[in-house]
């Protein structure tokens, strides 16, 4: 297919479906850019942190991913993307569980 082929299909395309595409990639894009936060983070402290941002965007960028592919019926992509998503919350859990501790002591 030719390049203005694709880009008038995709001009063509049902708006429903520029937002489900919109969805996909921002839970790309949020999930990528925890990496950002991390690297900047670590420079700053001068060694390898992981802050909370992280772990925000690990959760959020994975439930949009999560949410897209359960939309595009992509089962093969269902468990990369869901099985993290526990894990993500419960290190935010642990996170603030441990400043409680902390402010309590």
């Amino acid at each position: 297919m030719g390049f203005m082929s694709h880009l008038y299909n995709h001009a063509m395309q049902h708006p429903y479906d520029l937002v489900w595409g919109g969805v996909g990639y921002l839970g790309q894009i949020v999930f990528g850019i925890r990496f950002l936060i991390q690297w900047l983070k670590s420079e700053k402290e001068g060694h390898s942190v992981i802050p909370i941002a992280f772990w925000y965007c690990s959760l959020v960028g994975g439930l949009l991913s999560f949410v897209y592919i359960v939309h595009q019926q992509e089962w093969p992509l269902l468990f990369g993307a869901s099985l993290p998503l526990p894990i993500y919350a419960r290190n935010i859990w642990m996170i603030y569980r441990d400043r409680g501790r902390t402010k309590t002591a």
